[in-house]
């Protein structure tokens, strides 16, 4: 058995989060109410890891929260959840409750308090439903989810296709678990996910985006992926993706493999500072390769970066994206293959794109694309950033800008292009001259360019 460390425990309590939740459930406790660490939080001390958030469930009643805590206000209207706030720390107390049985999976919202060995039966995995008592130092682990966490098992608790009819999503947090984990599937787990992945488009489309979302920003994005492809969830989620394995590249250029193969090079190259817009861009950056596939003195893939940019807005749709980061990541994979043109840009050109509030970004995607290829090729991407920052130096933006890219945008009713930054560079102009120096003066300038046409 994998003991719960004393040490981390101690170094857990010594952390503001740790002594907060700690005073938590002693005062609950006090008042007479069963309560408990649970979750995750459990999960990564016995890990061996300081966990950074630590959730509580608790037989009090939200009522009864309040009347321990009277500052604690709702987390979401009716579902049990509160937020306590105990000396600058804030801490979610969740009342312990059932399933609602009649739950189709798509509107889990009904909510019925119970015991803590109800609570612990709802929970989707065995090493999820683990329970932990700060001031007793108890482990209350009632389906051997410690003993699957020394073999890094995910396991359903239960019947796991009963478990996914009943909230579809939980196909989706197996995968993110098993490469958080870096671990491994039981049999019947791996059965029930192949078996019901038919049933992903059932879940909805925001659902959806927030669970890849985690998944790219946890710590083996490219597990996660391959396991969505074999496990044929991807095939449902994200088709525009799943035809990308077995699609072939220049072999002179790509010794990584196929462009699924690229794809996930790329998503293993990500670092903790890529936000979210750069990763998606990264994962279906070379999408359109699928489609545009062909072959005359070697492989090619005309025009396949328009096409991703195309699948990708089509894709983000389907998962309820934004607009405004839709059109940013279909922009920055629409632009993707441009990069060879800036080393013979003339200075007057340049500054379209040097100046663009997604230029960064377009450098880091480039700087990805290169990451998942064997071999890695660093020349122009090394010479496109000495060009930037020389000319950044020589044509120095305003200390502050007066006004975004979206700004531009908005006033002018645009969407991401060449214009933006155009625009930008010419307001930039007038701010260095001192011509304007406010942001109602910038917003001027700009409308009178959308009045005459400029």
């Amino acid at each position: 058995m994998m003991p719960l460390a004393k040490h981390i425990v101690d170094q857990t309590l010594a952390t503001p989060h740790g002594e907060a939740a700690y005073k938590v459930v002693e005062q609950l406790t006090d008042a007479g109410h069963d309560t408990w660490w649970v979750g995750g939080c459990v999960r990564d001390m016995l890990l061996g890891i300081v966990p950074a958030d630590i959730d509580i469930g608790t037989a009090a009643l939200p009522e009864e929260i309040a009347r321990v805590f009277p500052d604690a206000r709702e987390v979401t209207a009716g579902l049990g959840s509160v937020l306590v706030h105990y000396r600058a720390v804030d801490i979610e107390v969740t009342t312990f409750r059932e399933d609602d049985e009649t739950s189709d999976g798509r509107h889990p919202e009904s909510v019925v308090f119970g015991t803590r060995e109800q609570d612990a039966r709802r929970r989707d995995f065995t090493v999820n439903a683990l329970y932990y008592n700060p001031i007793n130092r108890e482990l209350y682990d009632p389906f051997g989810g410690e003993r699957d966490l020394q073999e890094r098992l995910v396991r359903f608790i239960g019947d796991g296709a009963v478990r996914i009819k009943h909230d579809v999503l939980r196909m989706l947090r197996a995968v993110r678990l098993r490469a958080v984990l870096d671990g491994q599937y039981h049999p019947e787990t791996y059965r029930a996910l192949q078996e019901l992945a038919h049933l992903l488009p059932s879940l909805s489309g925001t659902r959806q985006l927030e669970e890849l979302e985690k998944m790219l920003a946890g710590p083996r994005p490219a597990r996660a992926l391959e396991d969505l492809w074999e496990l044929r969830i991807l095939h449902e989620m994200l088709p525009e993706l799943a035809v990308c394995k077995g699609v072939p590249q220049p072999k002179d250029y790509h010794h990584e493999g196929d462009v699924w193969e690229h794809l996930l090079k790329c998503a293993s190259a990500f670092a903790s500072d890529d936000g979210p817009d750069i990763r998606l861009a990264a994962l279906f950056h070379d999408c359109g390769k699928a489609q545009t596939f062909s072959q005359a003195e070697r492989i090619r893939f005309d025009h396949h970066a328009e096409v991703s940019a195309s699948l990708v807005s089509a894709a983000l749709d389907r998962l309820r994206c934004p607009a405004r980061r839709r059109d940013k990541i279909a922009w920055l994979i629409g632009h993707h293959m441009m990069m060879g043109a800036f080393t013979d840009m003339p200075e007057t050109r340049k500054g379209h794109w040097y100046y663009h509030p997604w230029f960064p970004e377009l450098l880091r995607l480039f700087q990805l694309d290169i990451a998942g290829t064997d071999p890695p090729v660093y020349d122009l991407y090394d010479e496109i950033v000495r060009d930037y920052h020389a000319f950044l130096d020589s044509h120095p933006r305003p200390e502050k800008a007066l006004l975004s890219g979206a700004d531009v945008m908005e006033i002018l009713g645009i969407r991401p292009g060449e214009e933006v930054g155009r625009v930008l560079q010419q307001l930039h102009g007038e701010q260095v001259e001192r011509r304007i120096t406010t942001k109602k003066e910038a917003r001027s300038f700009v409308e009178r360019m959308k009045e005459e046409g400029r």
